[in-house]
């Protein structure tokens, strides 16, 4: 959780953008279909960051939006209930 709120702050979401600019020059500098698949996987990163998302938020116990984590507590397992 802790990797997902720092994501969805301010300076995780600089470096999602710089990251995916990073990938879109490479796109640039390798040309071609390679090029082209690099570049587009880069605008990932640079949505991500401009529409505060964190993809990986779920994988990592967070939130998708990065608003809700870093409102709130992280969700809930959906797995066994716990015992008390």
């Amino acid at each position: 959780m802790a990797f997902a709120r720092f994501m969805s702050e301010p300076a995780g979401r600089i470096i999602r953008v710089v990251a995916g600019l990073v990938l879109v020059g490479l796109g640039f500098l390798i040309g071609g279909t390679t090029g082209v698949v690099v570049g587009l996987v880069g605008l990932v990163p640079i949505a991500a960051g401009a529409f505060n998302f964190c993809l990986v938020g779920p994988l990592v116990g967070g939130y998708f939006s990065g608003r809700k984590n870093l409102e709130s507590r992280p969700p809930r397992s959906t797995g066994r209930p716990r015992r008390a």
